[in-house]
């Protein structure tokens, strides 16, 4: 079926009628506004008619429109410009806790640069108390930003109230009207602010430009410094095209906004009310009157909103919190309104349109209520109704983090294991003190156990490959410990009530052929249901006491070896949100799905001194566990490490996830970084999923086992540093 959007407060479409007028700036008429030829003169006609029409649905002067990038710059623009221009009357900003990021991050950046910062607390309807912006003002106030209308939640704050408080104190007011323009009326005269911020991509204009309404009289500093374009505001050739588009986006919203907001009501308030006759327990955030007309924000308790949208593949809609590999994070919004967790974690703000239709809304509501029944228990008898297929399960939708790079981020982990006591029988020979991949138990002078456990969430979506590659992680474990593996255990946790167990045999049947290709049975296991599909093995090996490799016995003088590229999260996080090419997907399962098995044959013939696996904590952070436990410190070799092809344009695209970011900030400390570009940082921190193994050995062994390692097969092993000195574990990043 045709997706449905309900995510009109993200961004809108352009319109048909404004793509039209924008047509011939793309085709024609190209000039540069401010030519004096006839070239010009067209561009420069056109900004000024597209200036008119914003103008006239402010009510404002023309002159006192200026157009910026968009909502973001214009809020930029704003506070800044206020700030610094108004800084010899006083130093005191006052704001909401409920802004959008846009306002609340440069507030705060301000508030670096010695201004005095309020964010004034809302009501349980993310409205702003006016007798609370009065009780602020202080002799040093000179700006008050307090957003028209709230972006998550729909709330309309009582803008001219507070713009009358400013007034009878004499200072600056601004409010973000990102998303209020078009959809109820915005008069800058009613309203009686001195600033006033537009988003193009709100209204059906084109991304990429936003208006700044900066009443006369008004002083700001430049942000942006060149040429006298806009009056000598904003320096910079006029994106002629994107402008033309945006005044002909609002001269459509002045003609209809009184029949498309009506429009957006009522398919809001259709849709609220198929929701609540079927789920009664579902909650309504924001003023249940003061509310945009299209925006609807529900809380399902009980529930996880991004668990519910992974469901509702052909609904798009935004989650109101979000769960990452290190945290759960419920958005400001949510929490300024305080909204009790067992809500605000199934928030969703669905956004209705101008192309929203009823039957649209119908199919949504069928869509959503038979999802909700299915996942919460009180809801739904234990029944498969509204099953999803085979055919279309993509795993990496009904999860939240993936793969290794779910793990609890190191520093917080350490808390609390450090608080434990550790084994001490003397047939312990590893332990969890090192950070060690197993643990191993002696139990004869000549043979020892080694055991490992490990599972996690889907990060690809097959679940053959997705089993296989769990499996290949758990068993890299035993091999890192230049043990040999003897049996497995199953460790699965399924959501039987989302996915049909075709995909559970799926998944235990990848396992089980890598298992096979490790030369070991899967002997059992344990499965549980949960909402969110996990897979992992217990895996038991063997070894001589005398010959168990440890991350804590690398030594001054050895050279480093990893024998798989690094870029794995990376991907799959890209994957997930289709961002990813079929190719580097494919090439990552291919790298993940590898066995160490040939690596630690081939390690077994040389005097390696340490050894770990490449996973969840990144290579960075494996690397300092090894320096550390060894007591020395190691230097990288950039150019060395080897990446997976393509892997780098991916991070530029924001494919990071969390347990990365979180690797990162845990290892800086100890990483000497000097003048590495973040693009690489990132990937020497990306959370891996059964990555190579990271070899200490002698420099004199070096040579020969990265050969045999090529003849094996395993050609992108590659020496990417050394152990070049005692030490309390720093890494030292190089280009050599």
């Amino acid at each position: 079926m045709t997706p449905i959007y309900l995510d009109y407060n993200a961004t809108t479409p352009i319109a048909g009628e404004v793509a039209q007028a924008m047509k011939p700036y793309l085709e024609e008429y190209f000039g540069n506004p401010s030519s004096l030829h006839s070239f010009g003169a067209k561009a420069r006609l056109a900004v000024e008619n597209a200036r008119c029409q914003v103008a006239a649905l402010l009510n404002c002067h023309p002159d006192e429109i200026i157009f910026t990038s968009g909502g973001s710059e214009s809020n930029n623009f704003a506070i800044k410009g206020a700030a610094w221009a108004y800084r010899h009357k006083g130093n005191h900003i006052i704001t909401s806790a409920v802004e959008h990021p846009a306002v609340l991050e440069v507030c705060k950046f301000l508030q670096k640069q010695g201004f005095q910062l309020t964010i004034l607390p809302v009501d349980e309807f993310g409205m702003v108390d006016v007798l609370s912006v009065e009780k602020a003002i202080t002799p040093q106030t000179i700006l008050l930003s307090i957003m028209h209308a709230n972006n998550e939640v729909g709330t309309i704050q009582p803008i001219e109230a507070i713009s009358e408080i400013a007034r009878r104190h004499g200072i600056l007011f601004h409010s973000d009207a990102a998303q209020s323009v078009g959809k109820i009326p915005v008069d800058v005269q009613a309203l009686n602010v001195d600033l006033l911020s537009v988003a193009g991509h709100k209204l059906y204009a084109p991304k990429g430009v936003g208006v700044l309404f900066i009443r006369r009289g008004i002083q700001l500093e430049k942000l942006i410094h060149g040429a006298n374009h806009e009056q000598n505001l904003r320096a910079g050739t006029e994106n002629v095209v994107e402008i033309v588009g945006l005044g002909k986006a609002c001269e459509i919203a002045m003609r209809d906004l009184e029949n498309n907001s009506v429009h957006f009501c009522r398919m809001r308030d259709r849709l609220y009310r198929g929701i609540k006759n079927k789920v009664e327990s579902v909650l309504l955030n924001g003023h249940p009157e003061m509310r945009l007309p299209n925006t609807l924000s529900l809380s399902f308790p009980s529930m996880e909103a991004n668990t519910l949208l992974s469901e509702l593949t052909d609904i798009a809609a935004s989650a109101g919190a979000a769960c990452h590999s290190e945290d759960v994070s419920v958005s400001s919004v949510l929490q300024a309104m305080k909204i009790p967790i067992e809500y605000a974690m199934g928030t969703i703000r669905f956004s209705t349109g101008r192309m929203t239709t009823e039957t649209e809304i119908d199919t949504a509501v069928e869509m959503i209520t038979k999802t909700v029944e299915r996942l919460m228990p009180s809801l739904s008898e234990k029944d498969n109704s509204g099953m999803i297929s085979c055919e279309n399960v993509k795993l990496t939708q009904f999860t939240h983090g993936l793969g290794c790079g779910c793990k609890l981020g190191k520093k917080e982990l350490e808390k609390i294991l450090i608080q434990l006591p550790q084994a001490n029988h003397p047939d312990v020979l590893v332990n969890a003190s090192t950070s060690d991949d197993a643990a191993v138990y002696r139990i004869t002078n000549e043979l020892a156990i080694v055991q490992t456990v490990d599972f996690f969430t889907p990060l690809v979506d097959d679940a053959y490959h997705f089993g296989a590659i769990a499996a290949a992680n758990a068993l890299s474990d035993i091999y890192a410990m230049g043990a040999r593996p003897l049996f497995a255990l199953n460790i699965a946790c399924f959501p039987s009530k989302r996915l049909p167990l075709e995909i559970l045999q799926q998944i235990l049947k990848g396992a089980g052929d890598k298992a096979a290709e490790a030369g070991i049975g899967i002997l059992g296991g344990h499965t549980i249901e949960d909402n969110e599909p996990k897979f992992g093995m217990v895996v038991t090996g063997s070894i001589n006491p005398e010959k168990i490799l440890t991350n804590s016995n690398a030594r001054v003088g050895d050279l480093l070896i990893l024998t798989k590229p690094i870029g794995t999260g990376i991907i799959a996080t890209a994957t997930k949100h289709g961002l990813a090419s079929a190719d580097i997907t494919g090439r990552a399962i291919g790298i993940m799905s590898e066995l160490n098995k040939n690596a630690a044959e081939v390690m077994a013939q040389f005097q390696v001194n340490a050894c770990t696996d490449i996973s969840g904590f990144g290579l960075l952070g494996h690397l300092l566990e090894m320096t550390r436990a060894s007591e020395t410190d190691a230097e990288l070799y950039l150019n060395a490490v080897p990446f997976i092809k393509g892997v780098e344009a991916l991070v530029v695209n924001q494919s990071v996830s969390g347990g990365t970011l979180s690797n990162k900030e845990y290892v800086t400390p100890f990483v000497e970084w000097n003048s590495v570009p973040e693009i690489t940082r990132i990937l020497l921190c990306d959370a891996q999923t059964s990555g190579g193994l990271l070899i200490s050995i002698p420099e004199a062994q070096s040579e020969n086992l990265l050969k045999n390692l090529h003849d094996k097969g395993i050609t992108q092993a590659a020496i990417i540093g050394k152990i070049f000195r005692k030490g309390n574990g720093a890494i030292k990043l190089s280009l050599k």
